[in-house]
Parts: C-alpha cells; sequence; structure tokens
C-alpha cells in the first residue's frame, strides 16, 4: 500500500487543489479523479492494438517502463511521458493530451469499472522516453504489419 500512496501523492500533486483531489478521490465509488496533463507530464494515447504491441516491445528493452493507462472497452491505451511531449508529437493515429488538457485517472492500487492502469505509477515520477517510445511504436507497428502479411 506504501507504493499506492506514494503514487497518489505524485498524481494528486498536479491537481489545483492536490489535498482536495486526494479527499474526493478516494471518496469517489468509481475510484477516479480528473487531473490536468501538462505539468508533471503528458499522455500519448495510442490505439490498443498498436498499444498493447508497443509496450510488449517497451517491456523487452525496460525493467518498467511510465505508467500506462488502458481505456474502457481496451479501445486506446495512455503512455505518460514527459510534459512537454504532446506539443511537439507528430504522428498519424496518435492522440495527445498536454498543456490545456484533462484526463481520467484511475486511484492506483484500486481497480474501477472503466479506466485501468496497465502499468501502474510507482510515485517515482518515472515516465516513458519518448524517443524509446517512438521506436518501440515503430517496431510494434513492423511486428503488426507482418502479421497481417503473413
Amino acid at each position: 500500500m506504501a507504493g499506492a500512496n506514494t503514487a497518489v501523492e505524485w498524481l494528486a500533486s498536479v491537481a489545483p487543489d492536490p489535498e482536495a483531489c486526494r479527499w474526493e478521490w478516494e471518496r469517489n465509488p468509481l475510484g477516479i479523479a480528473l487531473l490536468p496533463a501538462g505539468k508533471a507530464w503528458d499522455v500519448l494515447i495510442l490505439p490498443a492494438g498498436l498499444g498493447y504491441a508497443t509496450l510488449d516491445v517497451l517491456t523487452r528493452f525496460l525493467d518498467r517502463p511510465g505508467p500506462v493507462l488502458v481505456d474502457f472497452g481496451d479501445a486506446r491505451m495512455g503512455f505518460f511521458v514527459p510534459p512537454g511531449t504532446a506539443a511537439r508529437w507528430l504522428g498519424t493515429g496518435i492522440r495527445t493530451a498536454g498543456a490545456g488538457t484533462w484526463i481520467v485517472v484511475p486511484y492506483p492500487g484500486r481497480s474501477t469499472g472503466g479506466v485501468r492502469w496497465l502499468v501502474p505509477p510507482d510515485g517515482s515520477g518515472t515516465l516513458t522516453d519518448p524517443a524509446l517510445l517512438e521506436l518501440a511504436m515503430h517496431e510494434a507497428a513492423a511486428g503488426l504489419a507482418r502479421e497481417e502479411d503473413g
């Protein structure tokens, strides 16, 4: 539970009122909070097929990538990357959440009926390097193309 508490503190630190965010988050039956992107992290949002393949590639090279969310119905995945990444990202089919956007974030260590963590935050501030994520996406896309062709 200590890791979850540290992760809660890290995530809530970006809220306009972190104490109110923690209070609401812990009492909200859905176990979710709406948090601003662009302060401690941005989010790159991939279609799930590419996202799962990309996460597979990343975990072959990293002990632990940054936090990764998956949405309702496993349609999209969100990779937490350093702030400012969204403003510079160019990529077809990739959505971004950066400064001026908000995302739904589940409480770490608690399952919800919708958005959930595939790689929960550990509270250390670890994020996925966008250059490494891009390389993993290219490798994943190539693998998916080979599967379609073969």
